[in-house]
């Protein structure tokens, strides 16, 4: 495990990149015109490319790029939504299985609980195709999440195996996410997660998120560093694939 002192080291020398990053992209910005009432149905598409895909801090692609996209329906007035979401993958072809494609579709119903407080419920399916793992990889999960400002706490919960993992069913991850507003438009992302395999203790384990996002209108960059406090995951070379590291998104919503 990398000290608490060198892991706020990479953190603040990835912080110091992303703002230079600035002076390339930054553009003269319009008045900003008064917000329009929301439609009753909205759809939105996104699509993106990352330095490295984790997820839950354990990364998918075998510590290298790769390319994502999706889209999402939601009806304003009720707060229903749907969507799907893809992203290239390595990791079902490194467990023994084959494919290289991540497809995810979920719905469910977000809103106010009370004034600045959200919540968020839904399910979550994660479809391998052709992944040939023996438990399959396909996991299904509810979630719910609650909200305060800039502040989320969420759990999921898999009601099948979870992404693979024998005897895993009702396996379980709790993560706190904020996401806090600076300077210059710069958003400050932070999370913390534990991830439960049940009957499979080994492969449990909690991860960690900090970075720094910024939208410049034609893209959106983020740079994070992310980290899990695992070795249980490990690429065909092995390397271990929950090592601290840095990651770089630029993604586009249309």
């Amino acid at each position: 495990m990398k000290s608490l002192s060198k892991n706020f080291t990479l953190i603040a020398a990835l912080t110091l990149a992303f703002a230079s990053m600035s002076a390339g992209l930054a553009h003269a910005e319009d008045a900003t015109p008064a917000p329009e009432a929301k439609p009753d149905n909205e759809v939105s598409f996104n699509a993106a490319v990352v330095s490295d895909y984790r997820y839950r801090g354990v990364s998918q692609s075998r510590l290298k790029p790769a390319l994502q996209g999706g889209a999402d329906y939601t009806h304003n007035p009720t707060g229903f939504y749907a969507g799907t979401w893809l992203s290239t993958i390595k990791w079902t072809k490194d467990a023994g299985g084959d494919g290289n494609v991540e497809w995810d579709l979920y719905a469910g119903k977000r809103g106010e609980i009370v004034k600045d407080v959200s919540y968020d419920v839904g399910g979550l399916y994660y479809y391998y195709p052709s992944n040939g793992l023996h438990p399959n990889a396909n996991t299904f999960e509810l979630y719910g999440q609650v909200g305060y400002g800039p502040v989320t706490l969420k759990y999921s919960q898999s009601t099948t195996n979870l992404f693979g993992f024998a005897d895993s069913k009702n396996s379980g991850y709790l993560d706190a996410s904020g996401n806090f507003e600076l300077t210059d438009g710069y958003v400050l992302n932070a999370h913390a997660g534990h991830q439960n395999v049940k009957h499979n203790g080994a492969s449990s384990y909690t991860d960690y998120k900090l970075g720094v996002t910024k939208d410049f209108g034609v893209v959106t960059v983020a740079l994070a560093a992310v980290y899990a406090d695992t070795k249980a995951y490990v690429g065909p070379d092995g390397k271990n694939l929950a090592k601290t590291g840095a990651v770089l998104t630029i993604s586009k919503t249309f």
